[in-house]
C-alpha cells in the first residue's frame, strides 16, 4: 500500500493535476476542496497521512488557518504540511515556515520538485513515527537519567543514540525529530564536509548515499566523530552536539534563507528550532550547538 497524502485546494484543476502526478509516483491520495472538509478528514484520519499539501489562499478556512489548527493538535502537530502558493516573496515564505509548515512550494511547480518535496516530507514523517514507537519502550526509567555522553560517526549509530536520548524527555518523539536533524547536520555538513550546494547536486544525480559511504571511508573525514552530551536539571533538558569539522557561519542559518526554503532539503536547523526545542544556541565557530527543552514545573 502506498503512502497516503491529503491534497487540499479549492481549484479542481490543481487537485486533479496533483492527484495524477502523485498517484503515478505510487502515492495514495485523498482530496479536499476546502479547509473545512480537510479539517474533518484530518480529525478522523490525520495520523494516516504522510503529508498534507495545503493551498495557502482558500475561502473560509485558509491554508494558514488549517496549518495552525494542525500545529495546535497533539496528534497532528508533526504531520508534515507542504504549503502551496502563487506568491514567492520571501516574506510569504517566512510566514509559512514560521507557522509550522515543513515545506513551501510556489506555483507553478515542476513535477520533479513536487515529488522531491513530498518524498522528503514522507521521510520526516516515517522517522517521527519510528521514534515515537521506540520512545514507548522503557521510557519511564530513562526519564530519571540526569546525564549521558555518547560518541559515534555514522547515521545508523546516530539513530540508535537519538532513540535512547529522546526517551529522557517527557515528549520523546518531539525531541527525537529535532535532535536527529542536528546530529545529521553534524555528520554530513560538519565531519564529512558536504556543502548545501553539493547535497543538492548529489541528490539530483542520485549519488547522495554513495557519496556519504565514500566519505565515511575517507582516511581523514571518516575518522571524525560526533559527541552528544545530555544534562538535566530541575528546569531544563539540554543536548550538546559537537562535531570535529571546521564549523560554519551559523549566524546566517538562524532562519533559513528564502532560496533554501524552496528546495527539498536544508531545513534541519529550522525544524529543530520551530518544532522540537525551546532554544537553540550555536557556540564558537558553529561546530557545537546546545538544544534546550524547558521542563514543566510541578
Amino acid at each position: 500500500m502506498g503512502k497516503r497524502l491529503l491534497l487540499v485546494d479549492d481549484e479542481p484543476f490543481n487537485l486533479e493535476l496533483m492527484t495524477e502526478l502523485l498517484q503515478d509516483a505510487g502515492y495514495d491520495t485523498v482530496q479536499a476542496e476546502d479547509g473545512e472538509s480537510a479539517w474533518q478528514i484530518l480529525q478522523q484520519e490525520g495520523e494516516t497521512f504522510s503529508a498534507v499539501l495545503l493551498d495557502k489562499m482558500m475561502p473560509g478556512i485558509s491554508g494558514f488557518d488549517l496549518l495552525r489548527r494542525m500545529k495546535s493538535s497533539g496528534k497532528l502537530a508533526f504531520v508534515p504540511a507542504i504549503m502551496q502558493t502563487a506568491v514567492g516573496a520571501a516574506s510569504s515564505v517566512q510566514e509559512g515556515l514560521s507557522s509550522g509548515a515543513f515545506y513551501y512550494l510556489t506555483k507553478p511547480f515542476s513535477r520533479d520538485m513536487l515529488l522531491a518535496v513530498v518524498a522528503a516530507a514522507a521521510v520526516h514523517w516515517d522517522r517521527h513515527q519510528h521514534f515515537k514507537e521506540l520512545a514507548s519502550q522503557q521510557a519511564g526509567a530513562l526519564r530519571h537519567m540526569n546525564s549521558a555522553s555518547f560518541s559515534f560517526h555514522n547515521l545508523q549509530e546516530a539513530q540508535h543514540v537519538t532513540s535512547l536520548l529522546a526517551k529522557a524527555s517527557p515528549q520523546p518523539e518531539k525531541v527525537a525529530t529535532g535532535l536527529f536533524e542536528l546530529i545529521v547536520n553534524a555528520i554530513e555538513h560538519g565531519n564529512l564536509e558536504v556543502s548545501y550546494q553539493e547535497k543538492t547536486r548529489l541528490q539530483s544525480q542520485d549519488q547522495w548515499e554513495s557519496e556519504l559511504e565514500k566519505r565515511l571511508t575517507d582516511p581523514r573525514m571518516g575518522q571524525r566523530r560526533v559527541y552528544v552530551d545530555m544534562t538535566r536539571d530541575t528546569h531544563a533538558l539540554r543536548f550538546t552536539i559537537r562535531d570535529e569539522g571546521q564549523g560554519f557561519d551559523w549566524q546566517n542559518f538562524q532562519d533559513s534563507a528564502p532560496d533554501t526554503l524552496l528546495s527539498s532539503h536544508g531545513r534541519g536547523i529550522l525544524i529543530a528550532r520551530k518544532l522540537s526545542f525551546d532554544q537553540l544556541d550555536y557556540l564558537g565557530n558553529g561546530n557545537t550547538v546546545v538544544a534546550t527543552s524547558y521542563l514543566a514545573t510541578q
